[in-house]
């Protein structure tokens, strides 16, 4: 049985496994509960502006 040369760096092993990591995560949405558009959760919606309830970015409406 062959054996290594080199040892393989924290680095390169870690990327390796970080790769196929990175495939499994989904994106997270919910719902706004202004206008029932999907958005990122803690984030203000960007089709009407509202955070929760609250209106954060002035629309052109009032």
């Amino acid at each position: 049985m062959a054996n290594l040369t080199r040892k393989t760096s924290k680095s390169k092993s870690r990327s390796r496994r970080a790769a196929n990591m990175k495939l499994k995560q989904s994106v997270n949405l919910m719902e706004c509960p202004n206008c029932h558009q999907k958005k990122l959760p803690h984030r203000i919606c960007t089709n009407c502006g509202h955070y929760g309830t609250k209106n954060v970015l002035g629309s052109a409406e009032e």
